[in-house]
């Protein structure tokens, strides 16, 4: 930003961690706002579309006039024209990711089916998981990852933005230590390198929408230690914990750590290529 126009800003709001942290604190405020509202409407179809489109709408939007104005710059990382393709590309990429997990969990005896759920429920989580993985993308890749990776590069940014995804699901009612370290690295890391791969915001959100989305609303699991989604099906987790991941859900089984891993992995390498 140049000497013109950081002297549009008054003297408090001219360093850049300032209005970096600025960022950061309307951000997860909107996070800890939607949250409740989110909950309340789980397993009502209509309200949890409202509410999941009104949610990622309001970030979007928030997002791209506090950046803009903040940062003195064009908000292409999350660019309108770019949205279908990105998040169509992330949203396959997510429920292919979730399937090969849940396989392999069903394939080693730690995923069961105990009946149906509801197409309602289904409809209202894909609703609710549209505002989360909007509100959440652009708090940790939007705000932490792109901010640190700025200043401290990519590695330490993967760091430092996967470990406080982490422990933001450590305020989860069925929430452990393990559960938040596994979401951290195959999730947290997993994410931040979609963002490394596409420059852009899009690819994450649909990457998170389409896991969370099939977690929830397709195969009925716990996710992230949070059970009040509904699903097409009621998943029960079964055996060793560390294979099912238990009452926090997939997320902490070492299965889903593994294939998480190895999609990062990938996800960088294609990143180094370009």
């Amino acid at each position: 930003m140049t000497s013109t126009e950081l002297s549009r800003f008054p003297g408090w709001l001219r360093p850049a961690g300032v209005r970096g942290f600025l960022l950061l604190l309307a951000f997860f405020a909107l996070i800890v706002i939607a949250g409740p509202i989110e909950s309340a409407a789980a397993g009502h179809a209509v309200l949890g579309l409202l509410v999941g489109a009104v949610v990622a709408t309001g970030g979007v939007l928030a997002y791209r006039a506090l950046v803009g104005w903040l940062e003195q710059r064009p908000v292409d990382e999350l660019a309108l024209g770019e949205a279908r393709r990105g998040v169509l590309r992330g949203l396959g990429l997510g429920l292919l990711l979730f399937g090969v997990v849940i396989g392999l969990i069903a394939m080693f005896g730690g995923y069961r089916i105990a009946g149906w759920g509801s197409v309602s429920g289904t409809i209202a989580t894909f609703g609710i998981m549209c505002g989360v993985a909007v509100t959440e993308e652009i708090l940790f890749r939007g705000v932490v990852f792109r901010l640190v990776q700025k200043w401290a590069g990519t590695a330490i940014a993967l760091t430092v933005s996967g470990l406080l995804f982490g422990a933001l699901h450590l305020f989860n009612p069925g929430a452990t230590l393990w559960g938040a370290l596994a979401i951290a690295v195959e999730a947290g890391v997993l994410l931040g390198a979609a963002y490394t791969v596409s420059r852009s915001l899009w690819l994450p959100i649909g990457l998170h929408l389409g896991w969370n989305f099939a977690e929830s609303g397709l195969f009925g699991a716990t996710d992230s230690g949070s059970a009040f989604h509904g699903g097409l099906v009621v998943g029960v987790p079964h055996g060793p914990a560390l294979v099912s991941g238990g009452g926090f859900g997939p997320e902490a089984s070492i299965l889903a750590i593994l294939i998480g891993v190895l999609a990062s992995v990938w996800l960088l390498r294609s990143a180094r290529g370009r």
